[in-house]
């Protein structure tokens, strides 16, 4: 190698490597944040992928019926967001946490317990008590998410914080991928409840976490650590709304309030179409995988299914930290057209090659714009609102997976149905119309550059 190309492989191996060790460098406090959301992850996709056969073998719910507990969990929690994402800048960072992990908690006891404390079937007293368990994790997540993000914003210096937003991120798909290894052996030994009495111990877990790693004393440490400016911004917060009334600071959110700003909305909505690829992971690939292909992928299409989360959790940092010094707007327009465009590959028909290439480029996409905006929409928000417009930036999300499965189960029904012959599936269509829906977000974001970027925030002002 000669020594120009030494250099070169030196700056590109140190670029990667330095956002990493800054944020090794970082609180106690923001390593517990990231240490929870591992445990956090688990639970959260373990339980939901066992839904809806819990519902159907315990609560006694047919397909039909035991399907749309799912949509209950996680289009609430969307929701919830919306409605609860101001409390971490109410009660602050430590105390939103606690009490999130606290409803989740008693929401995972409750579903845990509800076929031993009533009887079965449709709307009868397990039903009830098992939705009852479903509102309290419900509760605690609308609350949990925002603060987990606002904890990030508030915990990393302008050096760290895409690191730390992708950590994060990357984290979530780390816990998304690990039930797999966790959940068949308890299952097959103990049954869903005794699988969902090892995630009742890591919420355990989790809260504990909380209460003595991201103590007041390492949350209180970590704040004096940051930056001037980082340091300065919190001093301010903390005075401004320490001095208002609740008129006074019902005023301020509704003034400041992001639905308010049209490129915000404009932002936020119009990735609604590429959003879809993600509700397709669950709505969609289960099936196609298991339907439209013989052979390995047919018999391991869990494995196809979740490889986009250990993907994200490796390719997540590593794009982040290549792509750093770019600017959010067109990582935007770039990151959504990666993603959205392989989606033509399985247009092609279903093929091992087309399935991998198509996981594969669709996730370093989303590895490019996913974390990007998450954290765009955690800087650009007005002191003591990052909490509000976490929640509301992750409003289009709940509209996302509402809109998806009014329509996914028609086009498996027509393109992919079971029990037919291989040879009269039609999934290639199927794919093509999910291609355009996908790719209308990145053309839509390239047509609205001009008028975008001309009052594009990137911070809070």
């Amino acid at each position: 190698m000669s020594d120009e190309n030494k250099s070169i492989f030196k700056s590109v191996l140190k670029e990667i490597s330095q956002p990493f060790i800054d944020l090794a460098h970082t609180s106690r406090a923001l390593f517990g944040v990231n240490l929870m959301y591992v445990f956090e992850g688990i639970t959260y996709f373990g339980v939901v992928g066992l839904l809806a056969i819990f519902f159907n073998e315990y609560i006694q719910l047919s397909d039909v019926q035991a399907g749309p507990m799912i949509g209950f969990l996680t289009g609430g929690i969307t929701l919830a967001m919306l409605i609860l994402g101001a409390t971490v800048d109410w009660i602050g960072i430590r105390k939103a946490l606690l009490s999130a992990m606290f409803f989740m908690l008693g929401g995972r006891i409750l579903l845990t317990l509800s076929p031993t404390l009533g009887e079965p079937g449709l709307w009868n007293s397990s039903h009830w008590i098992a939705m009852g368990g479903l509102v309290g994790i419900i509760i605690g997540y609308g609350i949990y998410q925002p603060a987990a993000y606002a904890a990030v914003k508030k915990l990393t210096t302008p050096k760290t914080a895409a690191m730390g937003y992708a950590m994060l991120y990357a984290l979530m798909n780390l816990g998304g991928f690990l039930p797999g290894l966790i959940s068949p052996p308890v299952r097959r030994g103990f049954g869903i409840t005794g699988v969902f009495w090892v995630y009742v111990a890591l919420t355990v877990i989790g809260i504990t976490i909380v209460w003595f790693i991201i103590s007041k004393k390492a949350v209180k440490k970590a704040l004096e650590n940051v930056s001037l400016e980082t340091k300065g911004k919190i001093e301010d917060e903390k005075d401004e709304m320490k001095d208002m009334s609740a008129g006074e600071k019902m005023k301020y959110y509704l003034k400041n309030f992001p639905l308010r700003d049209r490129r915000f909305l404009f932002f936020i909505f119009i990735l609604i179409p590429v959003q879809t690829l993600f509700a397709h992971n669950w709505l969609t690939l289960p099936l196609y995988t298991s339907r439209a292909f013989g052979g390995f992928v047919a018999n391991n299409f869990e494995f196809f299914v979740n490889l986009n989360p250990i993907l994200i959790f490796i390719l997540t940092p590593i794009v982040t930290a290549l792509t750093i010094k770019k600017d959010t707007y067109n990582m935007m327009i770039i990151g959504t057209f990666v993603m959205a465009a392989p989606t033509f590959i399985l247009a092609l028909g279903p093929n091992f090659y087309t399935l991998m290439g198509y996981l594969l480029i669709m996730t370093i996409g989303e590895a490019m714009w996913q974390p990007r905006f998450l954290q765009w929409v955690a800087e650009i928000a007005p002191k003591n609102m990052t909490g509000i417009y976490m929640g509301i930036g992750q409003f289009p999300w709940f509209l996302t997976k509402v809109l998806t499965s009014l329509y996914s189960g028609w086009f498996l029904m027509k393109y992919c149905p079971a029990d037919t012959p291989q040879p009269e599936l039609n999934t290639e269509l199927m794919w093509l119309v999910y291609g355009f829906i996908a790719i209308s977000t990145p053309v839509a974001l390239f047509m609205a550059k001009k008028w975008m970027k001309k009052g594009f925030k990137t911070k809070a002002e």
